[in-house]
């Protein structure tokens, strides 16, 4: 039966016969091709992330992302021949489990890995990888430090989602420019709480502003009550939020209560069910960073989340999480495709990775040259859009960025 038209769509620079479909790495790699003829031993690659537990709003539309664009491309034949297998972990959202089924992966010997959705956890477990010399592609965690630990030159850590460095000072000029000045930042005590604060701190230094107010506060606190009257009182007129979970609706419920009408901004998590959920009417109006957001813009995100709702029965929990792991587990097949001998070593997929792949039309962007010996983060600002929430879902915060988002853009 021959695939729908978006798969073909998809599979760029994948080359299309009528009736045939024969992938890059057959006239890409004809010695290998010719090497791996019926061989169906598959490619093993390692998924890590929260499929259960507090993150798992996130966790699983990473993973079906990561799904989705493996049945594509088995669909028409996988890697020479080889269909890819996805090694799956639950990290839970906890670091230390991140870790122990880090160790399981690579002992399992996955020619790489995707994943990581908390950046405690990362922070936690990357180590392994690095030491293990085999390639991590992160497609959620964006915590500035997953990829600045190591030399960049040195470093098999890479990453398809904006780094909170790239987010807080986008988000920050956007609040500048809209006449909020007085922040107050309230974060979590997590590493991404902490690596989101010094973020924006850094942001606002940058335009020689201080917050106004800071509140720290534990994962599963139920009332900021006392923290949202001091900021009050420090006369901030927003609230730059850095928290993963339901303490982002448990701000902006606050706020509500308080009767406090002051602007919640943030980075994606604000996009995410439990604020969205859990806030209800409070989160109208909250502002965020995002990459990519669920309206079919063009034809290549249409057939995303076309394949998207028909193969998982219902709308995408959390469309950035979904489309940066589509993207990223293209860009590791394409990783595949530049390696002519086929032998997929550790440093032969990173080489490829830096340098070697073709061009790959994504969803998130179109990925010419996503990664270099010196640069280990494929996106990059003029990818970013402001999201906002209205009528409880996320759109386009500005026309502007509606209408540019029709042209997918490239790394600058």
């Amino acid at each position: 039966m021959p695939l729908p038209f978006h798969s073909f769509r998809l599979l760029r620079p994948w080359v299309m016969l009528p009736g045939l479909l024969l992938t890059a790495a057959v006239w890409m790699a004809p010695a290998a091709a010719h090497a791996q003829t019926g061989s169906s031993t598959p490619v093993r690659i390692g998924v890590v992330g929260p499929f259960t537990g507090p993150s798992a709003d996130f966790g699983i539309p990473m993973l079906n992302g990561i799904k989705l664009a493996v049945d594509e491309i088995n669909a028409v034949g996988g890697y020479l021949g080889r269909p890819l297998e996805l090694v799956v972990k639950d990290d839970t959202a906890d670091p230390d489990q991140g870790r122990k089924v880090s160790q399981e992966l690579l002992h399992e010997k996955v020619v790489a890995t995707i994943g990581f959705c908390n950046t405690g956890v990362a922070l936690k477990a990357i180590d392994l990888f690095q030491d293990a010399k085999s390639p991590l592609i992160v497609p959620c965690s964006t915590g500035t430090a997953v990829t600045a630990k190591y030399p960049a030159a040195d470093s098999y850590i890479f990453r398809v989602q904006a780094r909170d460095a790239l987010q807080a000072p986008f988000m920050v000029d956007d609040i500048l420019k809209r006449g909020w000045d007085k922040v107050a930042i309230f974060a979590d005590k997590t590493g991404y709480g902490e690596g989101g604060y010094n973020d924006v701190v850094a942001a606002l230094a940058a335009k020689n502003l201080k917050p106004v107010h800071v509140a720290r506060f534990d994962l599963g606190v139920k009332d900021l009550t006392a923290e949202l009257t001091a900021a009050r009182n420090a006369g901030a007129n927003v609230i730059y939020s850095y928290t993963v979970g339901p303490e982002n609706a448990t701000i902006a419920n606050g706020k509500k209560a308080l009767g406090w009408k002051v602007p919640q901004v943030g980075a994606w998590p604000l996009s995410f069910p439990f604020f969205l959920e859990g806030a209800k009417d409070a989160a109208e109006g909250a502002l965020m960073v995002q990459t990519f957001i669920a309206e079919p813009s063009n034809e290549r995100r249409a057939a995303f989340l076309s394949s998207y709702t028909r193969k998982y029965q219902g709308k995408v929990a959390v469309p950035m999480a979904a489309a940066n792991a589509y993207d990223a587990t293209y860009l590791l097949m394409y990783s595949f495709l530049g390696i002519r001998d086929g032998n997929l070593t550790g440093r032969a997929i990173k080489e490829s990775l830096e340098g070697k792949m073709k061009t790959y039309y994504g969803v998130v962007a179109t990925y010419d040259k996503p990664f270099s010996v010196q640069d280990k983060d494929a996106i990059t600002r003029n990818m970013l859009v402001i999201g906002m929430v209205k009528n409880g879902a996320i759109t386009f915060a500005y026309p502007e960025d509606a209408k540019r988002n029709l042209i997918v853009q490239r790394k600058q």
